[in-house]
């Protein structure tokens, strides 16, 4: 139910109602009918295996609820309420559907459990007094009207007095059965004594896994409760706690009281066992009676949050889900749905086959609650500050703990349940789209694990970035949305090996307005990036001139953690003389240690990104390297896929053959990811410029990379880039000191 959403049930519940529902279902059915089968096949160590391996999904899981509960106001809906309101509802509702169908199938499974107390009675009828044997089918059948008359007519008050009458009935039970005698006199405890040909570990395991799901339960009353975040914590802990204790100590009791074949065989073993053995069955009754009211209690109110919140499509369905009685809120009608598929599985009568349906299912709910107090760990939500506190690691145990666990009891149900989850988590998005508390958790822990990584990449940081550079590159464009050119340059440079930050400038001063106007440019920074391969990060900037914002820009450290080396200008063909304000910071970033790379775009483009033309001089001597890193740079991004790179080197005659012969021991080396056959030297002419030869040779090139030095932009200026007005993209570049090629 949205938290806006008007919840009119009556808290009046404390502790000890937890405490109850918890226990009453964690010392239930399972503890009187199935825990002598386990001892029988595993022996008494194999239980204790279950036991802790139980309690590794249970007890992180209690803590996580307990931290999450504390958070938050919790409301009616239980583990429900916790999950949607910390992953949003999308994710709630896959699980919060899956969690109320087991609980509604718990229903049927303690009424099952309770027909079986009713075994010394038939015996009794059928051997004694020679009457047909009586069809517990029909018990269950009749149980299960009773419940639901007591449940539809006065609700989880008469529920909870039944609730206390019924727990003292199970600790005396359980009493009499520890202070009962052995059926084997002097019988020794072997610890792994089991019968021949035993079930296997998982197998008994998910029979066994049911006793765990108490938890639950007492999740199911948070709408009832007058402080959900002192009662669940504690009743649910202390709860899990005394089931533990419980557990091993009937494990011990059985193991030294009858042989394994006695175990395996009979399921109402304890009443052999027990100081009086018809307590025995009225125990199990009492066990099964109130796991069924705690559960018939908790479902229906799992189901109306649910409908508060909209979960399911069409507001009539949901509006009737989530009507309860005017005076408490009882939940009626998502009551009556529950016993409807109560009776539906009560008709089943086996006491397996739904005991691996409901425990697969819960085991997804303890696996999202643990990964759920996980997730919050990591994210470090300032608003997320519990007054419990559980520890990351004992929720992570608790998570991997109840996913692997679900794939070794059995594997296809788990598989099933997944794509379940999956299928409904699609159902509910599709009508649901603008529900986002699963991105912003993991945009928490996103943020807080690239906080750590370059915190960590600054300070760990002790290489010759000279040896080992790669490109930390930002632009600072104020022509964004009239030329994308930069923009690709950017992303071509930064997918695979480096960082890129493009900053949109904005020339004026800081006032609301300009604020303003840097949030909508950003917005649509982010748009236009999003439908192209990039690794960009964007951003704006405010200021009076545009050399102003290169001399903030350059001091900002950069979201690397290594700061920025290399600075990426670009100017149309047709308009050179915007270069001009751009380049009078070349003094500063020359004395600042940055590399300087300028984009000349013509209209041409980069054509068919087909083909990169390097040009290299005798002037080039701490450029070359770097230019042809950018060119290899460039070629690895998927654009650029089917690119070859060309290297033109213009050298004197003289000195042809010995730059040939570095070139060619470069690329034996495999320090150049070119082959020879892509190297030209080209004698320089005297009668003819650069630029000339360059215009004639690379006139069908994608990108052309030039090098410069920064003595020549005292002379020429923005001239300097100039005088190539055949080519299509040149990128010029000036190196502030020289790369190695490694």
């Amino acid at each position: 139910m949205p938290d806006s959403h008007p919840h009119r049930t009556t808290a009046k519940f404390g502790t000890l109602p937890v405490f109850m529902t918890t226990i009453s279902t964690i010392l239930g059915a399972i503890l009187f009918l199935r825990f002598g089968y386990a001892v029988g096949h595993l022996g008494f160590l194999g239980v204790i295996g279950i036991i802790l391996l139980g309690h590794m999904v249970t007890i992180p899981t209690a803590m996580a609820v307990g931290e999450i509960a504390t958070n938050q106001k919790v409301q009616g809906g239980g583990a429900y309420f916790i999950i949607s309101r910390s992953f949003g509802l999308n994710i709630g509702a896959s699980i919060g559907i899956t969690l109320y169908l087991s609980q509604a199938i718990s229903v049927a499974f303690y009424v099952i459990a309770f027909t079986e107390a009713f075994d010394p009675i038939i015996r009794f009828f059928h051997y004694e007094i020679n009457t047909p044997l009586i069809d517990k089918r029909w018990i269950g059948l009749a149980s299960m009207s009773l419940l639901s008359v007591i449940i539809l007519t006065r609700g989880a008050n008469i529920g909870m007095k039944a609730l206390y009458f019924v727990v003292a009935l199970l600790f005396t039970s359980l009493l009499f059965f520890f202070l009962g005698k052995s059926t084997v006199p002097n019988q020794p405890l072997v610890l792994n004594a089991h019968i021949r040909n035993p079930d296997s570990f998982f197998f008994v395991f998910t029979i066994i896994f049911p006793a765990f799901t108490g938890l639950i339960a007492g999740l199911g009353l948070s709408g009832d409760l007058r402080d959900p975040s002192k009662s669940i914590p504690r009743g649910t802990l202390w709860a899990t706690m005394g089931g533990f204790v419980v557990y091993i100590l009937v494990a011990y009791k059985l193991a030294i009281s009858a042989s394994p074949d006695e175990m395996a065989s009979d399921q109402l073993i304890m009443e052999k066992i027990a100081l009086w053995g018809p307590i025995i069955p009225i125990g199990l009754a009492a066990a099964s009676l109130s796991s069924a009211l705690g559960s018939i209690i908790v479902a229906p109110r799992t189901l109306q949050a649910m409908g508060y919140d909209d979960v399911f499509p069409g507001s009539v369905l949901n509006s009737w889900l989530s009507r309860g009685k005017e005076k408490d809120n009882e939940p009626t009608n998502a009551g009556l749905i529950s016993i409807i598929i109560g009776f539906v599985f009560v008709a089943f009568g086996d006491i397996d086959f739904v005991a691996q349906i409901i425990a697969m299912f819960f085991m997804v709910t303890y696996g999202v609650i643990c990964s759920i107090s996980l997730l919050e760990h990591f994210a470090a939500d300032p608003s997320y500050r519990p007054t419990f506190k559980s520890r990351w690691y004992i929720s992570l145990l608790g998570a991997v703990t109840s996913f692997w666990l679900m794939f070794k009891m059995n594997a296809p149900y788990a598989l099933l349940s997944l794509i379940v989850m999956g299928g409904i988590y699609a159902m509910v998005s599709s009508y649901n789209r603008k529900e986002k508390g699963l991105a912003n958790l993991f945009r928490g822990v996103v943020f807080q694990a690239s906080r750590q990584l370059q915190i960590l990449a600054q300070r760990a940081d002790r290489e010759d970035l000279d040896e080992h550079w790669r490109p930390f590159t930002i632009c600072v464009s104020q022509d964004t949305f009239m030329r994308r050119s930069a923009f690709d340059m950017l992303r071509w440079i930064s997918l695979k090996y480096g960082f890129g930050t493009y900053i949109h400038y904005i020339k004026g001063f800081l006032t609301e307005k300009t604020n303003k106007e840097s949030r909508e440019i950003l917005r649509k920074l982010i748009h236009l990036a999003a439908g192209s391969k990039n690794r960009v990060y964007l951003d704006t900037i405010i200021s009076p001139s545009y050399t102003s914002a290169i001399a903030q820009v350059i001091q900002l450290s950069g979201i690397s953690g290594k700061g920025n080396n290399m600075i990426l200008f670009e100017f149309s063909q047709s308009d050179p003389e915007a270069l001009e304000e751009a380049l009078n910071t070349h003094d500063i970033l020359y004395a600042t240690g940055f590399d300087l790379c300028i984009l000349n775009t013509s209209y041409k483009g980069f054509g068919y990104k087909k083909y990169i033309h390097i040009w290299i001089t005798s002037t080039d001597y701490d450029n070359a390297n770097l230019m042809i890193l950018l060119g290899y740079i460039i070629m690895g991004h998927p654009e650029w896929k089917e690119g070859i790179i060309k290297i033109f080197a213009i050298y004197q005659p003289e000195e042809a053959e010995m730059k040939k012969e570095k070139l060619k021991e470069l690329i034996k080396q495999g320090r150049l990811p070119i082959s020879l056959a892509n190297i030209n030297l080209i004698s320089a002419d005297r009668e003819r410029e650069t630029r000339e030869i360059i215009g004639e040779i690379s006139v069908d090139a994608d990108l052309t990379i030039v090098g410069f030095r920064h003595e020549q932009l005292k002379t020429e200026g923005y001239k300097l880039y100039t005088g190539y007005d055949r080519l299509g993209n040149i990128l010029f570049v000036s190196a502030n000191k020289k790369k190695v090629i490694q």
